[in-house]
């Protein structure tokens, strides 16, 4: 596995790893035929547009690391009650 796989696949750098998963499973499920997994497409799209605010927020603040681990993320989102998208 190179380095870019390792990467998308590690849970501290990338929030998204179940909605990716769920987007290329109905992919497989529906011979590719994008137009039935738009509902995953849009959920991912949220989930990256919901962890990079949070990283740009954490960037003008100072905090670093910029990206929250997967143990913040996850405390993070049960204080919200669950995934905001």
């Amino acid at each position: 596995m190179d380095t870019n796989s390792r990467k998308a696949r590690n849970q501290d750098t990338n929030p998204c790893v179940e909605e990716s998963d769920a987007s290329r499973k109905c992919l497989d499920a529906y011979n590719y035929d994008k137009s039935m997994c738009s509902a995953y497409f849009q959920r991912y799209k949220n989930c990256r547009t919901y962890w990079h605010n949070i990283m740009v927020q954490r960037r003008k603040n100072g905090v670093k690391p910029e990206m929250p681990s997967a143990a913040e993320r996850l405390e993070m989102l049960s204080a919200l009650g669950g995934k905001p998208y």
